[in-house]
């Protein structure tokens, strides 16, 4: 696996890689992780992947997801 780049944010660590014909695209947040794997041939390339991944709308959506994930960790240590 190859690290692209590491794309700058705020809140949360971005990396993008390329491994075996697909774009992973990594979000971490704390000990919480979120992987999303595309393919290749389903993205204009790498700067498309660069955009999407930056974009606020789906960042929002990633920064929602991480916040239901914490939330239902909490909810299983009780």
């Amino acid at each position: 696996m190859r690290v692209i780049t590491q794309i700058n944010h705020e809140q949360i660590a971005i990396t993008l890689f390329a491994w075996n014909q697909k774009y992973i695209l990594k979000y971490e947040l704390e000990n919480l992780e979120q992987t999303y794997k595309i393919r290749e041939l389903d993205t204009a390339g790498e700067a498309d992947v660069k955009r999407i991944a930056t974009e606020e709308a789906f960042l929002e959506k990633v920064m929602a997801r991480f916040q239901a994930m914490q939330n239902d960790w909490s909810e299983a240590l009780m």
